[in-house]
């Protein structure tokens, strides 16, 4: 809406489009043509455009980076420690608040449907699971580090790199050296 505001449109403008059925309303503020073709990310874009500062995590960069059987029923959204949680009807969303280091390291930038969206790479996201093992389920993690070791090249450097960001390192090693 801020975006159409900046170009010209009126709120009522928009507002009548909606009623015509021109655009239809994804999310408080974010509008889209009805007409185009549908989005293949649609939580995540919601979620980057409503929090641009925001970093997706968890189990939905899990899933993101095809490192998990489960499809996540609320997007994982990390947030720097000490900020506001963001208030959002939809998609639902979990905020994992993160420490200035932990928050910063390992964030990649994809554009999905044309816009920004921030995931963690696959390795911090790995650290990640390890921390909050005991909020998403250790079979979950198990079963990530084994999708992770079937990969064509898998970085167990930079893994262990981003354990020892994520203060996990001597709990994630004997995984990591089973697995080697």
């Amino acid at each position: 809406m801020s975006e159409a505001i900046r170009l010209g449109m009126s709120r009522y403008m928009l507002y009548e489009l909606r009623a015509r059925g021109v655009i239809e309303q994804v999310s408080r503020g974010i509008y889209r043509l009805v007409d185009l073709p549908p989005i293949g990310y649609p939580d995540l874009v919601t979620v980057a455009l409503r929090v641009p500062r925001g970093v997706v995590c968890l189990v939905s960069a899990l899933a993101f980076h095809e490192l998990t059987t489960q499809v996540p029923h609320e997007v994982s959204l990390a947030i720097p420690r000490g900020s506001r949680p963001p208030r959002l009807d939809h998609p639902p969303t979990r905020v994992y608040r993160f420490g200035a280091e932990a928050f910063a390291a390992g964030v990649e930038e994809h554009r999905l449907d044309e816009v920004p969206v921030r995931v963690y790479c696959p390795e911090k996201t790995l650290a990640d699971a390890f921390k909050f093992r005991n909020r998403i389920g250790m079979d979950l993690v198990q079963e990530a580090l084994k999708f992770y070791r079937a990969r064509r090249r898998p970085d167990f450097d930079a893994v262990l790199h981003y354990a020892r960001i994520c203060r996990v390192d001597r709990v994630m090693r004997p995984y990591l050296e089973a697995l080697i």
